[in-house]
């Protein structure tokens, strides 16, 4: 069926001011927006037999063919056939019209209407296009053939983009269209425009036009002039060169996107042939040996991740909607910058990343193999070409690993009029070093205490749960105090997640290549989303996690950001007491005054105090940038968990009954009964109202025997209470003491008090039971969450009440977060909800951890850096926890705080210790 084009604007329009670029698509828009082509595979699932296949779009994802992943030995290599047909308006004779590929995978043969368009365009993630002017038919049907090859005969190109540690998919992926110009037109234009105000463009023509005029006139986005118009003549060079300098322009940073347009006219014998308008910003970014990276003369420190274009029901083909939401949760996890791994991506991120505020690392593909010099120098053309005039590009990568062919190094500033800073990412080189995978603080004259400008393009690589945040804090110290170190980026962003059709729809990441991301397929948000939220955080809030009954209302506070005042920024200060047993919360507003703190000075902010703080359990302080974004709310407890247990624990004075029978010790009181094994001090039995909880094998210590040593009736508090002691016998240590006394209060409450004189270096310490986790539901806590902690991961949780159902979440293989398993900090009280009723666990000592069992082990990994250690019971009480480590590195390599727990014992420390109450209500 032959289709109707509507031209929007008129001829007149065209006659009076200049003919503008149109465009006509032939395929959708991007993944969300798509137009039915014929389609043929030629192997795998539905080939061999035509069909209709949405354009853009990756043919595995619509059933076609076969699912590969870089590593994969047995591959089909398909081939795609499409075709598709369109009419063209005769309005459109005597113009040049431009067939646009945005990006095909991978070997690419395109013909119109039985001709080839050219030759067959090789590299699966650049943008080509031909001159298809002489192919055409106006006013009738012309047919399009695309043949797609998913590997490339080219085996640099083979090797560098499929060969390679990422999903690798076929089809025309990225949109298809038509560009309709003049004759006699402006090609493009590359724009440098320094922070200084001067400016320069290229203007490259269609053709040696001579006798005539460029002009170009700046404007803001809102159209009002900004600056005189700028004319140059034409030569037979085909580029026309324009400069100007322009007065106090606002500047494009990460932090203040300022951005201006330029229109830019051919006139010819005095009428305007062509105009086209592009988008800029007055910045300059530049790269100083031995000092760092300054973007309009001020030294910053890149806070990056690395992005696969991805999508777990689309692959490769995306759209404006995905592109958004990245780059948002990217700003909102407070980074300035991202790395394009590993190749150019579409131009709507870019577009975004101009427009949000971030620093972007462009690369040529190249996983661990180099393109040929011969294919290469075209690529890179591409690459620069389409993505020059970004003001968010500020270098360029030539490959990543090993993929680097340095004889295409000289091609970058053939077209690029910035000249900016092409590098090669894992690589030592003259003046910098972006070594991937680091250990803490490496080397004597390398890395952190290098030379060098040091800033790792690839590192705490986040396999699973690990990485990421873990670890990031004593890492980022390093570099944020470094002169020489200018930041890094994070791999990766994403959980490359698949959604295979031909595996009933299971999400595959290919065992742990792919399980990556500080977010899921769908961008569910891990733990370390938010630990990176408060590291990176402009505003780092100086002090520790709670304030004295002496605190003035004032925080010492260091402005990390390059070129905002926290004058700008506006804070909230919340006085709130919780009321646990209801589950909610009373709030007081105050007032927050924040001083003149330029960009790295540090300052004071005040907070208005109530009349009295002491009757408050916590402050929550949250800043929020000029945009109106959090920049990251920080909580600070008041009330200790010793003092907040009183309000929870029942007083009763009733009698507490003691016998002992069959080798073991039965307390009861009200309506509990507690049965004790008398020799080992494990609780055998706890019944409330006739119903029995099956938390058993418990208070133990992981590391001892104990063995009973007093017991005694007590009065405390003017209440009567049975306490039994046991000991720790077995020691080979002299004075060594553990000691859990376990106590039933009048009221029904147990209490455990323990101490440990451990010494030594330990995973965890602590006391633990057995509880079966098929009875659990859910969970309500106050403390700190929602997500879990590593001993490396304590930054980016709060202070609140809490709820989670249970899940069974291995993070990286499914995506139910927050998880329900694992160590949760700062232990307050709890409330864990069974078949059997709840058990209510309440701190009474400061800074213990709730064990929540212990998470299932992923199935296909190939290491166990990314597991922590866990007590063998299901449910603990502890004082320390482990730490995690990362795909590539063990914990113990990745800073003070991922060391094992090192302990003092007796006769240089008092003993470790810890009080807790329990109590079942049926």
């Amino acid at each position: 069926m032959k289709k109707i084009i509507l031209l929007c604007v008129s001829l007149l329009t065209f006659l009076s001011y200049g003919q503008q670029t149109e465009s006509l698509y032939l395929s959708g828009t991007g993944s969300d927006n798509t137009v039915l082509w014929d389609f043929f595979c030629t192997a795998g699932r539905k080939s061999g037999e035509w069909a209709k296949i949405p354009v853009p779009s990756n043919w595995e994802f619509e059933g076609f063919g076969q699912f590969t992943y870089g590593h994969d030995k047995e591959r089909i290599n398909e081939t795609g056939l499409y075709r598709h047909s369109f009419v063209l308006p005769e309005i459109w004779k005597g113009k040049q019209i431009n067939i646009v590929f945005e990006g095909v995978m991978t070997d690419t043969e395109v013909k119109v209407n039985g001709q080839v368009a050219g030759e067959i365009h090789q590299g699966g993630f650049y943008c080509f296009k031909y001159d298809i002017t002489d192919l055409l038919k106006f006013g009738e049907d012309n047919l399009l053939e695309v043949t797609v090859h998913k590997s490339s005969s080219n085996e640099s190109v083979e090797n560098a983009e499929r060969k390679s540690d990422f999903w690798v998919y076929g089809g025309i992926y990225r949109p298809v269209w038509l560009e309709v110009l003049p004759k006699e037109h402006i090609d493009r234009v590359a724009i440098d425009a320094r922070c200084d105000g001067i400016f320069q463009m290229d203007v490259f023509l269609s053709d040696n036009i001579g006798n005539a005029q460029v002009t170009a006139q700046v404007k803001t986005l809102e159209g009002k002039l900004f600056g005189n118009a700028i004319t140059a003549n034409t030569d037979k060079s085909g580029i026309t060169r324009l400069s100007a300098e322009f007065d106090n322009p606002k500047l494009w940073s990460s932090e203040f996107p300022n951005r201006y347009q330029v229109e830019v006219s051919l006139i010819k014998n005095g009428k305007n042939v062509h105009n086209i308008t592009e988008k800029f910003g007055f910045r300059t970014a530049e790269l100083r040996p031995g000092d760092g990276f300054y973007i309009n003369g001020s030294r910053i420190k890149f806070k990056g991740v690395n992005r696969h274009t991805h999508w777990p029901t689309t692959g490769r083909a995306t759209s404006y909607s995905i592109s958004l939401m990245d780059a948002l949760l990217i700003k909102e996890m407070n980074m300035n910058a991202v790395r394009m791994s590993h190749y150019p991506p579409d131009r709507h991120f870019l577009d975004i990343c101009d427009s949000l505020g971030l620093y972007v690392i462009d690369e040529l593909t190249g996983w661990q193999s180099m393109y040929d010099t011969e294919v290469g120098k075209k690529l890179v053309r591409e690459l620069v070409v389409r993505d020059v005039n970004h003001p968010s590009i500020v270098m360029w990568a030539n490959g990543n690993e090993g993929g680097f062919n340095f004889d295409l190094v000289p091609e970058y500033p053939k077209f690029d009029i910035q000249k900016r800073h092409v590098f090669h990412p894992w690589l030592e080189e003259e003046y910098t070093n972006t070594y991937h995978y680091p250990a803490y603080g490496v080397g004597t004259n390398f890395l952190f205490n290098g030379n060098k400008l040091f800033f790792p393009t690839e590192f705490m690589h986040g396999l699973y749960d690990g990485g990421h945040g873990a670890g990031l804090d004593d890492f980022w110290n390093l570099i944020q105090f470094n002169p020489l170190g200018a930041g890094g980026f994070l791999w990766d962003l994403v959980d490359q997640g698949v959604v295979r059709s031909d595996r009933d729809n299971e999400i595959d990441t290919d065992g742990n290549h792919a399980a990556d991301g500080i977010v899921g397929p769908f961008r569910e948000k891990e733990g370390s989303f938010y630990t990176i939220k408060e590291i990176w955080s402009p505003v780092y809030l100086e002090g520790t996690t709670f304030l004295p009954p002496s605190f003035d209302g004032v925080f010492r506070v260091q402005n990390r950001y390059h070129f905002t005042n926290l004058n700008q920024c506006s804070f909230t200060a919340k006085w709130i007491n919780f009321d646990y047993l209801a589950g909610v919360k009373n709030e007081l507003e105050t007032d927050v005054s924040v001083a003149d703190i330029p960009p790295g000075f540090n300052g004071l902010i005040k907070v208005s105090l109530p009349e009295d703080i002491s009757d408050y359990d916590a402050l929550s302080l949250t800043a929020t940038d000029i945009y109106g974004r959090e920049i990251h709310t920080w909580t600070r407890t008041i009330t200790p968990a010793s003092r907040y247990a009183l309000r929870l624990i029942e007083r009763e004075n009733s009698i507490v009954k003691q016998e002992e029978q069959n080798g073991e010790i039965i307390l009861s009181s009200k309506d509990v009964r507690l049965v004790i094994d008398r020799t080992s001090g494990i609780i055998r039995q706890i019944e409330s109202n006739g119903q029995r909880l099956s938390l058993t094998n418990g208070p133990r210590y992981t590391n001892g025997n104990m063995a009973l040593d007093e017991l005694d009736k007590v009065v405390e508090d003017n209440l009567e209470k049975i306490r039994l002691s046991f000991r720790d016998e077995n020691s080979s240590r002299p004075g060594r003491r553990n000691v859990i006394t376990l106590s039933l209060l009048p009221s029904g409450w147990i209490e455990i008090d323990y101490s440990f004189d451990v010494g030594g270096y330990h995973d965890h310490i602590g006391i633990t039971f057995d509880y079966p986790e098929d009875k659990v539901k859910h969970v309500k806590w106050l403390g700190n969450g929602p997500y879990r902690v590593w001993k490396n991961r304590m930054k980016g949780v709060s202070f609140n009440i809490w709820e989670k159902e249970y899940n069974n979440t291995i993070t990286g293989e499914s995506w139910e977060y927050p998880e329900f398993k694992g160590f949760h900090s700062n232990l307050y009280a709890a409330d864990l909800a069974t078949d059997e009723g709840i058990l209510r666990i309440v701190a009474a000592s400061e800074d213990l951890f709730l064990h929540l069992f212990t998470p299932d082990n992923p199935v296909k990994r190939n290491n166990d850096n990314t597991l922590g250690v866990f007590p063998d019971g299901q449910l603990s009480i502890l004082n320390a926890i482990s730490p995690v480590g990362t795909k590539f590195k063990q914990a113990k390599e990745l800073g003070p705080q991922s060391r094992q727990n090192y302990f003092l014992s007796s006769g240089h420390a008092e003993p470790l210790r810890g009080k807790v109450y329990l109590k079942f209500i049926p």
